[in-house]
């Protein structure tokens, strides 16, 4: 139910589902920091020291390692949070460049879930044969001591509360459910939930740069990752090699900024999607016009409020989960097929096309437990910018400009957006703009049409970095990289194998 900044990959919105990550058995090789590499501050050294002992993942051509960061970086005495790591190694052929990190954005997405169903096999074979391809699980993640709020039961009562309440009764319903998250959040993960901030997980990423052997950091982040790097390289400029920032954040904006500018997005994806589907003859939003299509839906939408359908399990649908359902789909366009089918069940009676779509985006798994996205997702934003909302009269001020941005999904995104209003923890960070000033070319890719985070985020990162070069996708979809386009991936496969950066302003479609 909340999708407030949540921004990932559609590929691991679908392609971690269920992904079993096995725990490190007996060891192998042993890996230390690098002479060469920059000098770490004298509190830090016992972690910038530490080695990395890999071992089989139980995953095929995987190694797995466990590395140590201070829980508070501000008292590095204080106690460790373990992080996990994952590599595969450079295949060849080719002399080796270094490792190649990978973050697939969330906040909450699992980088080794991503590494290892996606991107170890999924990027280029050329950049795969020269990199040793790693991800770290930031902290509060998966396999990085997650943070916990709710129970599978918990969590699926808490995603079929109403969000588009219509009374107090309701709007009071609503509040206590994000405060009962919350309260749950602080009773299960209390002692590192104010310490999973972004600023945090790029300090982590720097220590396993350095144990990794590397001078610089080489870098590719999709989505939020965006942020995460841009955050790396703000505090290591000289340290900061190759980046790629894809389906970039604007670090300048307000948290009711970035979430109404989301909301825009998600409505510019619908109408690509209505567009295409009203020229089809199975489309279940009517055959003439995006406005009728848009109104089908709504009338959709509105009977789900009124009564919820069954789904072939306990759970029913109603608006909530059909309305995250067909967000979902909104991030990748191959899945409007699907889009399309799951609708046309719900007009019929049928929940369950739509509710599985809502499955994959809260990584809900069959048993009826859920990964903790969510979770992690909640704790980072909530820590990285003050809330969008401080209570129900805000939103109600705010919900006017969010309908302009999405007569279709304004009013459920809007309320969603007060999520963090309850939070046990205060911000520990703030709206700003990133310059990173004297770090290597970063390139900053944006798809003209990308649902979760707009065209626009990725023109003003560039802008802000000194050393931004931005570079385009006229298209559909979230993020670009790896995702169809040849003169995408020849740019950044070009870039992250000699350095040599894409043109200013190259566009690709």
């Amino acid at each position: 139910m909340d999708i407030r900044r949540l921004l990932r990959t559609f590929g691991t919105l679908l392609g971690t589902a269920g992904l079993l990550i096995s725990g490190c058995s007996s060891g192998s090789s042993t890996t230390s920091a690098s002479r060469s590499a920059p000098a770490a501050p004298t509190e830090l050294l016992p972690y910038y020291s530490q080695h990395l002992t890999w071992r089989d993942c139980g995953v095929s051509g995987f190694q797995c390692a466990t590395m140590k960061a201070p829980l508070d970086y501000a008292k590095p005495d204080a106690g460790d949070i373990k992080l996990a790591v994952s590599r595969k190694k450079a295949t060849g052929p080719g002399k080796r460049i270094g490792s190649l990190l990978v973050n697939p954005g969330g906040p909450g997405g699992s980088a080794i879930g991503y590494l290892q169903s996606y991107a170890a096999a999924g990027y280029p074979a050329p950049v795969r044969a020269r990199y040793d391809m790693v991800a770290v699980d930031p902290r509060g993640v998966a396999r990085s001591e997650p943070v916990e709020c709710l129970t599978g039961p918990q969590m699926d009562a808490y995603t079929q509360v109403d969000q588009t309440p219509d009374d107090t009764a309701e709007v009071t319903q609503l509040s206590d459910s994000f405060h009962k998250f919350a309260n749950g959040c602080e009773q299960r993960s209390g002692k590192i939930l104010p310490h999973v901030a972004t600023v945090e997980a790029a300090r982590d990423m720097d220590i396993l740069r350095s144990l990794l052997g590397d001078e610089k950091l080489t870098y590719v982040g999709a989505s939020y990752g965006t942020f995460l790097g841009a955050t790396y390289a703000e505090l290591f400029p000289a340290r900061t090699g190759r980046l790629v920032l894809d389906g970039a954040m604007d670090p300048s904006l307000s948290s009711i900024e970035m979430n109404r500018d989301q909301t825009a997005g998600f409505e510019t994806a619908f109408q690509s999607f209505a567009a295409d589907c009203v020229k089809k003859s199975d489309c279940p939003l009517g055959t003439t016009s995006t406005t009728d299509a848009a109104a089908h839906l709504e009338q959709l939408f509105a009977d789900l409020d009124a009564k919820s359908i069954p789904t072939g399990e306990t759970r029913k649908l109603g608006e909530s989960l059909a309305t995250m359902g067909v967000v979902a789909a909104m991030y990748d366009e191959s899945s409007w097929p699907q889009l399309r089918e799951a609708i046309a069940g719900a007009q019929r009676g049928n929940g369950s096309g739509l509710l599985a779509l809502a499955d994959s985006y809260y990584e809900r798994q069959p048993n009826g437990t859920y990964a903790n996205l969510m979770a992690a997702n909640a704790a980072v934003n909530c820590l990285d910018s003050p809330p969008a909302f401080t209570g129900p009269n805000a939103v109600k001020q705010a919900l006017p400009s969010f309908e302009k941005a999405s007569p279709v999904f304004g009013k459920p995104l809007a309320w969603a957006s007060l999520n963090c209003a309850d939070w046990p923890v205060g911000a520990t960070g703030a709206p700003h703009r990133i310059k990173a000033k004297g770090a290597s070319p970063i390139v900053v890719v944006g798809t003209t049409r990308d649902p979760a985070t707009p065209y626009k985020w990725a023109q003003s990162l560039a802008g802000q970095l000194s050393s931004g070069r931005l570079l385009t996708y006229e298209g559909d979809g979230h993020t670009a990289y790896g995702r169809g386009s040849d003169c995408i991936d020849s740019a950044i496969n070009r870039y992250l194998l000699d350095g040599t950066p894409p043109a200013a302003d190259k566009r690709c479609s």
